[in-house]
């Protein structure tokens, strides 16, 4: 067998030392063949992983123009979140959808890339990785000139933030972004919450006020109070400003001649039930080759 064909099979694919040498051995040293052929393999190899959790991973920024997107994939150790290989894969998939006008999952995994499409990509980094690869959502969005993106990426990737504010300014709406990453805001502004939530609130304050044995005038009021409270935790605009707690977010914002547009903050792996390590399991897995 000729080492300089599996070298150049590996550097190809990524694919093990002895996987190549059989795609060489299975094609007739063709090494386009064998390439096929592991790409093929690798496909029956992702599937086997498509039943596992996939909560670990990176999420990142990144803006070309008018154009920004923000993006998260997983994986399933952090281990290989700190692979090159991976994280280069997570800036391949952001470089391509920020290069189209993709709106779903779907219509970026169907998206051209290189010989194939990104779904092809993912499917392929998963056998070559060796754990499940999970695109899990994207978010792009396109300003006019008289609007800012502003971005924040923290602890590497696990939690990004991308920020369009009518008006102010890049440091202004990269200011929104850091505190959108520290605070966890789950809406930008009051009207974004979903009526029901607000009357579940309302029922549960009101409870709590009479408990306390308020009179109605005065509990009404108490529940008032706490709902603006209420606000203030899940609302980006009401929140206090972490540079400056004399402020909310939204008053900072318009103090600088802005208006908040959207924010889109992910944090890796948030709402994904995390699997329970049993690394004795783990081990015996990886010795049986799954």
């Amino acid at each position: 067998m000729n080492a300089s064909l599996i070298r150049e099979l590996r550097d190809i694919s990524g694919a093990g030392m002895m996987d190549c040498k059989k795609a060489l051995e299975e094609n007739g040293n063709d090494v386009k063949k064998a390439t096929e052929w592991l790409r093929e393999k690798g496909i029956a190899k992702a599937a086997k992983k498509a039943g596992r959790i996939a909560a670990e991973g990176l999420s990142t920024v990144m803006e070309d123009g008018n154009k920004a997107v923000i993006v998260e994939i997983n994986c399933e150790t952090d281990f290989v979140a700190k692979n090159e290989k991976f994280q280069k894969f997570v800036d391949d998939v952001a470089r391509t959808i920020l290069a189209s006008n993709a709106k779903t999952n779907e219509e970026a995994l169907a998206l051209p890339y290189e010989d194939g499409t990104l779904n092809d990509y993912v499917t392929n980094m998963t056998a070559t990785i060796g754990e499940k690869i999970s695109f899990r959502r994207f978010a792009l969005l396109e300003k006019n000139d008289n609007q800012n993106f502003g971005s924040y990426i923290h602890m590497g990737g696990k939690i990004s933030v991308l920020t369009l504010l009518e008006g102010a300014s890049v440091e202004v709406a990269k200011d929104v972004s850091m505190h959108a990453a520290a605070m966890r805001p789950e809406f930008v502004k009051k009207e974004d919450v979903p009526a029901d939530r607000v009357e579940h609130e309302k029922k549960i304050l009101t409870e709590q006020a009479i408990a306390e044995g308020k009179p109605a005038d005065i509990a009404q009021k108490m529940v008032m109070g706490r709902i603006n409270k209420f606000y203030k935790e899940i609302c980006l605009e009401e929140q206090e400003f972490v540079k400056d707690n004399s402020v909310s977010v939204g008053k900072y914002v318009s103090n600088n001649g802005g208006k908040i547009i959207d924010v889109v903050r992910f944090e890796v792996g948030e709402g994904i039930e995390k699997r329970q390590e049993n690394f004795a399991e783990e081990v015996a897995a990886q010795m049986k080759g799954e």
